[in-house]
């Protein structure tokens, strides 16, 4: 998950007062103390950090819970908003930009975060396309053809001239069709003069919708300082935010841009172009401290599981059946939906939940490929019937597959719990039904 260091130090400060007998003057003081700690050790300014937990405890104690709320329902809720208004408002997504440039230093990410972004506008159903306009970094070019190339991606670079402006010309003549053009740029160790002129040229031919200002999170703080400058030197829109992915850092460069007024619109938080997120304040506060996000959960849905069979698994569990080849669509459609450990944190209450020790989402990602071998290698009286699989079968179908008979064993358990979980679902099915035409309408 993004920032899990600075999310497991907040869910385990909330949990400390969720657990509290009753709520007073201490109680506050202790989770202030836990606060603070977290906050800087996630790089967070001690100034900035001291100001959110006064602004935290001052609420708590001296402003009134609303009508029918506990004071722990309070406390909780004062924490979510303040830590909300803490990272920044929430951006303008142009849903349509004519033309992106990207600008920002050597080591940020830029070219993996345009591949991203690319993909990002494809999934809205628009014809995105790259000019390589990086002519200093020797392998620049060829990394944003290759990452073109992956995921079907037009795209236009040269390696015969060093001009970016030529380069853009070409570019643009050639790639006009397409509703979105992304340009690569040059970047430098640091700011200099030579970079600043030659990024006001392309953006004086460029004319760009978005300026977009590539800054990677373990900077920690001093990618504010950087954001703060690029601003003011060439003007940006937003600020995509690049190794998001656990750094200790993260949460020192994530509100030092927020404080400069430089908008965060999109974060990366992983190597696979499909590693992209919007910046939404709340829905990433919600997730940080475990409170989920339901919205962005269906978003995944939506990409992962095709409207036919999403129609037909829903019937199927509102009627309580659940198959092996349901159990099958349903490991394939998680394993489209990215890494486990992002989509847990999807779920409203699994962030807050203490796993086990011994869990470990990555393994258990490795375990549900064998799992989707071994099912593979079933017949389809086995798949409707998994009752009838006895050890003689096991061995045949470990053989079929390759995969271990005690892992065939602890799947068909697994396929078991979730069986008695969907027939759970199934009783409640007001509740379902609601979450399905939720789905259905998204």
């Amino acid at each position: 998950m993004v920032l899990d260091k600075l999310g497991q130090g907040l869910k385990e400060a909330l949990r400390k007062v969720t657990g509290a007998g009753y709520i007073d003057k201490d109680v506050v003081e202790e989770l202030v103390k836990d606060l603070q700690k977290t906050l800087l050790t996630a790089d967070v300014e001690v100034k900035l950090s001291l100001e959110l937990t006064e602004k935290i405890k001052d609420r708590t104690l001296h402003e009134k819970p609303a009508s029918g709320m506990t004071p722990k329902e309070h406390l909780v809720r004062v924490v979510y908003e303040e830590l909300v208004k803490f990272v920044g408002k929430k951006p303008e997504i142009l849903l349509k930009p004519h033309r992106i440039l990207f600008i920002g230093l050597f080591g940020s990410g830029k070219t993996t975060s345009i591949a991203k972004l690319a993909r990002f506008y494809q999934k809205k159903g628009l014809k995105p396309a790259l000019i390589g306009c990086d002519v200093h970094r020797p392998a620049a070019m060829q990394q944003l053809e290759q990452l073109a190339k992956q995921n079907n991606i037009p795209y236009y670079i040269s390696k015969d001239t060093k001009d970016p402006l030529k380069i853009s010309r070409e570019g643009m003549e050639k790639l006009k069709k397409y509703d979105i053009l992304i340009f690569d740029s040059s970047g430098r160790d640091a700011l200099d003069k030579e970079l600043a002129e030659e990024l006001k040229k392309l953006g004086n031919l460029v004319k760009p919708d978005e300026v977009l200002l590539t800054i990677s999170a373990d900077l920690g703080q001093v990618a504010g300082k950087q954001a703060a400058e690029f601003n003011k030197l060439v003007g940006i829109t937003g600020i995509f935010l690049t190794k998001m992915d656990g750094t200790a850092k993260g949460g020192g460069a994530l509100t030092s841009c927020a404080v400069t007024g430089a908008p965060i619109k999109f974060i990366g938080s992983g190597e696979k172009t499909d590693a992209i997120e919007t910046f939404d304040p709340e829905r990433f506060i919600s997730r940080l401290i475990g409170f989920g996000d339901l919205e962005a959960l269906l978003e995944k849905a939506k990409e992962a599981i095709e409207p036919e069979k999403a129609e037909k698994m829903a019937e199927r569990m509102t009627t309580g059946k659940f198959t092996i080849d349901d159990f099958y669509e349903q490991i394939k459609s998680l394993q489209k939906m990215g890494s486990l450990q992002n989509v847990m944190g999807m779920i409203p209450g699994m962030g807050t939940m203490k796993l086990p020790k011994e869990f470990d989402a990555t393994k258990q990602e490795q375990k549900m490929k064998k799992w989707k071998y071994a099912i593979e290698s079933m017949n389809a009286q086995e798949k409707e019937n998994p009752e009838i699989i006895n050890p003689n079968r096991i061995k045949r179908i470990a053989k079929g597959s390759g995969v271990p008979e005690a892992d065939i064993r602890e799947m068909l358990k697994f396929y078991e719990q979730s069986k008695k979980m969907m027939k759970l679902v199934s009783s409640k099915r007001g509740m379902f039904s609601k979450l399905a035409k939720k789905f259905k309408g998204f």
